[in-house]
């Protein structure tokens, strides 16, 4: 069974990029919140300040966005060079 790429690319996309909107949107409403997820995430993605507020959390859920396609697009092609 070979697995389609463009789906797994674009909700491995909505999963990754949905995951850092909310946790960014739980720490502007309880700053504690996902603090260390979110240092984490911003020292891999550019121009992403989880302190910054709300500009910031619209680069990050982009970044977030396109890194989950990519890996989800990688991943599923891993999978189906291997499956045979």
């Amino acid at each position: 069974m070979k697995l389609n790429l463009k789906a797994l690319a674009l909700a491995a996309a909505i999963l990754w990029g949905g995951a850092i909107l909310l946790v960014s949107i739980g720490n502007m409403i309880c700053p504690p919140y996902g603090a260390a997820f979110l240092q984490t995430v911003a020292s891999v993605y550019p121009f992403y300040d989880p302190a910054s507020g709300g500009i910031s959390v619209l680069v990050g859920t982009l970044w977030g966005v396109i890194d989950g396609a990519i890996a989800g697009f990688l991943l599923g092609w891993l999978y189906n060079r291997f499956s045979g």
